[in-house]
């Protein structure tokens, strides 16, 4: 099962007996998985899940609540719609049910949000807001970059009155378009944790951490593999080049090098990849990494003077034909 199946299904269990709790949680559901439609001039009530069990829980609530009987149709799959959906339907009492969960307000206008005795409600009943509102169009996406918990909303009123509700609960989220369709979204890992907390799956929000922190642990041990490879192959290429410009220097100088810069060019290119402290313990007598350093720089630059006067190329010029042949040596 996908992530957000397995939250719905979780979702679906919660039975919270509180009457406030049950509307706010039915309200929201007629709300965002459909709402009003005209059939035959009066006013019915719809919602469209993609479960069955889903509708079933659906039907069962609002029958108990409000006291009518909906019906319950399968609708097959159409158009961008992958999947079938399952439609509770209540005509016969459709406008009091409409009236009775706020969707229709005094004067039998839409209402386009939610009704505010839901929004300024406990946090309990904020919770089961979010709650309906995930069952009837929420998703859940894997731990990482993109990772988001996600609902799509019927309007840009009802994701404001999302977005503050979450607020409400001290979780933050965000509304937004989606080619023209409005979301809410919480993006933050602890955010998302909380909100499935909150809403009650609790079991999926365990789940899901762990597989955040698995990825979390996988990733900074792929940085730093990543962080080595980097520095031995820039250490490796600095060896080439340096190695490179010494050959080249004692090339230029030939006969005319000081005996003490010869040493420490052959030290050089002797310990290719030795690091300055380690050709100073091979040297004889032993010397610190600045005076292996220093003699080394003497050579080049005696050199590099030397090629301008002869005007031949200098040590820089050996370290391009050197790093191609290590690059096609290694390939």
């Amino acid at each position: 099962m996908s992530l957000t199946a397995d939250v719905k299904a979780e979702l679906i269990a919660v039975r919270d007996p509180r009457p406030s709790v049950r509307i706010a949680e039915s309200t929201a559901l007629l709300r965002f998985a459909g709402g009003l439609h005209s059939i035959a001039g009066r006013v019915a009530v719809e919602a469209e899940v993609d479960s069955p069990i889903a509708a079933k829980r659906i039907a069962r609530d609002i029958a108990e609540i409000y006291g009518v009987r909906p019906e319950i149709a399968h609708v097959q799959a159409s158009g961008s719609r992958d999947g079938d959906f399952f439609a509770v339907r209540v005509i016969d009492g459709g406008e009091t049910l409409a009236r009775q969960t706020g969707l229709l307000d005094a004067r039998r206008r839409p209402v386009r949000g939610l009704p505010n005795k839901l929004t300024t409600g406990t946090r309990h009943d904020l919770a089961a807001v979010w709650r309906g509102a995930f069952i009837a169009t929420g998703t859940l996406s894997e731990p990482g970059r993109s990772a988001a918990l996600e609902i799509t909303c019927p309007s840009g009123e009802a994701a404001m009155a999302l977005v503050g509700a979450a607020h409400r609960i001290g979780i933050a989220s965000k509304a937004r378009e989606v080619r023209g369709v409005p979301r809410v979204v919480v993006r933050e890992p602890d955010a998302i944790k909380g909100m499935l907390v909150a809403m009650g799956a609790v079991g999926t929000a365990s789940e899901w951490d762990q597989l955040r922190q698995r990825r979390e642990v996988r990733a900074g041990v792929n940085r730093l593999v990543n962080f080595d490879d980097a520095n031995l192959r820039r250490s490796a290429q600095a060896a080439v080049a340096a190695c490179a410009r010494v050959e080249r220097a004692l090339e230029i100088l030939g006969d005319d090098v000081p005996e003490h810069l010869r040493e420490a060019g052959n030290l050089r290119l002797t310990h290719r990849d030795a690091s300055l402290d380690e050709l100073g313990q091979h040297a004889d007598p032993p010397l610190t990494k600045d005076a292996v350093a220093g003699r080394i720089r003497r050579l080049l630059a005696m050199a590099d003077k030397r090629a301008e006067q002869d005007g031949i190329p200098g040590t820089e010029a050996a370290v391009a034909a050197a790093e191609a042949a290590e690059a096609a040596r290694t390939a």
